[in-house]
């Protein structure tokens, strides 16, 4: 199939599905799209293993392995979608909260990488390294997953930013550790870093250099818009700051997601301030939010129908549902620690450690960081776990974190 017909399959499916949804189920639209894909797709298993000469599933399965899901968000939608979570991030707010957002972009990231890896090796026999891989890609929480959930749930202020600030910081920054750790675990794989010197050059090229690049382009995107008054080259010039400059970043080899969200927090703020009129500002929003539903739909559509490449095995199945509780505990120490670092410092919102833990969504670009691993014995266990880990938590954590923050993230004097 070419890439325009994958694309109008995939726009006609995500519709469909979301119908359904709308029709039937009535569950938010992402995770309702991701269940009726995720319940085809295993209709379609099944009536393979009841009429085995249908081959219906194997041309599924085809056609799936032929969509480089991989690639297709990790260089080509999370660019948009962490530009257009970022677009509606309050820059003031996130600077009044940057402290617990750094921590838990970097020491919660990397205290989870640890305690799921050595837990994942204990729970495959996985060589130390080879489980940290894992521990790091199911680390980032999904931005995608948790700001959606954040529109149906009524939280103070400061609560907010920071589950919204550290689901879009920790994205990046967990992509450049799983970078490093590649690197280190797989050292015959010549598009990773290898040896310890070269993850930390690479760390520091991807994280630096994606926020510089990020903050240059949306600086000049911003002087441009300034000098124009013209709302449909205004859009575009946002499209093109989000699309061009993260294949930018991506050509540079530093780190998309870190200058996807550094620009959509400077044109956020600055932008829609000094360099929009209102109308533009109205069209702008307009826009991003609706390439923000969009993509998220065929994004979750996408999550539901790569149960096709997961090998069903009973030690992979029996590994990933152990690793539900191991992901979650997890979470809870990378939250836990930096608000348990600052509590002496500053007043914590009520119920902060459930609510983001709970609300720390797993999504599409862990199942991407799977998909991109080198080949090896162990990418059928890690890539069956990750998704496994990730379907329990967009469904089961995404339907209920909404009614655990109203429950115990409202004190009386927050509202």
């Amino acid at each position: 199939m070419t890439l325009l017909q994958i694309s109008a399959l995939l726009i006609v499916l995500a519709a469909v599905f979301g119908s359904i949804n709308y029709l039937v189920l009535r569950l938010p639209s992402a995770i309702g799209i991701l269940i009726v894909s995720l319940a085809a797709s295993l209709c379609v298993l099944g009536l393979e293993l009841l009429i085995p000469g249908l081959g219906i599933a194997t041309r599924v399965r085809e056609m799936v392995t032929g969509i480089d899901f991989s690639d297709a968000l990790l260089e080509g939608m999370l660019g948009l979608l962490l530009f257009a979570g970022a677009l509606h991030v309050d820059l003031g707010d996130l600077r009044k909260e940057w402290r617990p957002v750094l921590l838990m972009a970097t020491l919660g990231v990397g205290l989870s990488t640890v305690i799921a890896g050595v837990g994942f090796s204990w729970i495959a026999g996985a060589p130390i390294l080879v489980a940290l891989v894992f521990g790091a890609l199911i680390s980032p929480t999904d931005p995608v997953a948790v700001l959606g959930v954040l529109r149906e749930a009524s939280l103070p202020k400061t609560l907010e930013t920071k589950i919204a600030g550290e689901s879009l910081f920790n994205d990046g920054v967990g992509y450049v550790v799983f970078l490093v750790l590649v690197g280190i675990a797989f050292p015959g794989d010549e598009s990773h870093a290898s040896g310890l010197a070269g993850a930390a050059r690479l760390f520091v090229q991807e994280a630096i250099g994606g926020a510089v690049l990020g903050l240059v382009l949306g600086w000049l995107t911003f002087r441009l818009m300034r000098r124009i008054d013209d709302y449909p080259l205004e859009v575009l010039l946002t499209l093109a700051l989000a699309f061009g400059g993260y294949e930018l970043a991506v050509f540079l080899h530093v780190s998309g997601p870190i200058m996807a969200v550094c620009a959509g927090l400077l044109i956020g703020h600055v932008g829609t301030a000094k360099g929009m009129s209102a109308e533009t500002r109205d069209y702008v929003e307009a826009f991003w939010k609706l390439v923000d539903e969009i993509l998220n739909a065929v994004l979750f559509l996408l999550i539901g129908l790569e149960v096709f490449v997961i090998a069903f095995d009973v030690s992979a199945l029996v590994a990933g549902l152990m690793a539900i509780p191991l992901a979650l505990t997890a979470r809870l120490a990378a939250v836990s620690l930096p608000v348990m670092l600052l509590k002496p410092f500053r007043e914590t919102e009520a119920g902060i450690i459930p609510v983001m833990t709970w609300g720390g969504l797993k999504g599409g670009i862990s199942v991407a960081l799977a998909l991109s691993l080198p080949d090896s014995e162990w990418k059928p266990l890690i890539l069956t776990a990750c998704y496994i880990v990730v379907v329990f938590s967009i469904i089961i954590q995404g339907l209920t974190v909404g009614r655990l923050a109203n429950r115990v993230g409202r004190a009386p004097d927050l509202v």
